[in-house]
């Protein structure tokens, strides 16, 4: 078992599917749970030194914190719209609750300053479409530099196509320099099921002969890879099976930013395409609610 690889479940505890904190992952900030509420439950859960965020993954919720609250619409599902989300500041006390029940990821990244407990409507999620050809896929920049305020937690979602690549070229953002921003990576999987069950996709990473590591997994709904370091992609999807992940960083700079550094090996692949290119599948989801027979 490659320990960067967290096969869905393998860190489950109590209401929470998966676990991944600082201490687990074995940096300094970055760190997501998954919760699971059956119909009708709440969940009660200090931020401590870490902003979280409440994102529902299937169904609707309220979240209350600092005396308010927030109703969240939700989604049915990953594939099925972008969704609308909370932002709960460090040092406080939120509880979810869930009159149909759902999943709901809580990105967090510990940081310095507390803000305010918030609402972020999915409308004002700004949806990008990258790449090109069989590399073209779409982003949900809903907590990026630049579109949500945060201290130092950066999420987004992606999702590819079936047959389509994403995370490429493979990237990189584990040094301080004008060219990259040092953050700790979470990669959080959700696959659609084809008509016969379950869908899988691929993940790789790799290192440097200075700082080594290696993954090449099959994964699937409920996987989280960790990347405290080292180029990371593609993520593959495999014909068939549309692919979602969550990404959360978040790292020591006192700058909050996105920046990367493209395998130079690989990086010219940028210059061939246009946006002409795109995949015609794309956008998968808006704010606006998709019907999707195939995706449960």
């Amino acid at each position: 078992m490659n320990r960067h690889h967290l096969p869905a479940e393998s860190t489950a505890a109590g209401d929470y599917a998966a676990v991944v904190t600082p201490a687990t992952a074995g940096w300094t900030y970055s760190g997501l749970k998954v919760l699971e509420l059956g119909p009708g439950r709440t969940h009660t859960f200090a931020t401590g030194d870490a902003e979280t965020l409440v994102l529902p993954l299937s169904g609707s919720c309220t979240v209350a914190c600092d005396g308010r609250s927030f109703d969240l619409a939700g989604r049915r599902n990953v594939f099925s719209r972008v969704t609308d989300f909370a932002y709960v500041p460090r040092d406080a006390e939120a509880t979810v609750a869930s009159a149909g029940g759902g999943r709901f990821a809580l990105p967090s990244a510990r940081c310095d300053r507390r803000l305010p407990f918030r609402y972020g409507p999915a409308e004002d999620v700004p949806v990008e479409l990258r790449g090109a050809g069989r590399a073209s896929r779409q982003v949900n920049n809903f907590c990026t530099p630049g579109h949500f305020d945060a201290d130092k937690l950066i999420a987004c979602e992606v999702l590819t196509p079936g047959g389509n690549w994403s995370s490429y070229p493979p990237h990189k953002h584990d040094e301080a320099s004008d060219h990259e921003a040092e953050l700790e990576e979470i990669y959080y999987f959700e696959v659609a099921p084809g008509p016969l069950g379950p869908g899988f996709a691929w993940q790789r990473v790799y290192g440097t002969p200075e700082r080594p590591i290696e993954v090449s997994e099959e994964v699937r709904s409920g996987d989280v890879v960790v990347i405290p370091h080292g180029w990371h992609g593609p993520s593959a999807a495999v014909p068939g099976y549309d692919l979602y992940y969550l990404n959360v960083m978040a790292g020591p700079g006192e700058e909050r930013a996105w920046r990367i550094s493209d395998d130079p090996a690989h990086g010219w692949i940028r210059s061939t395409w246009t946006p002409d290119d795109l995949d015609p599948r794309l956008p998968l989801s808006s704010a606006v609610e998709k019907e999707r027979d195939d995706a449960a």
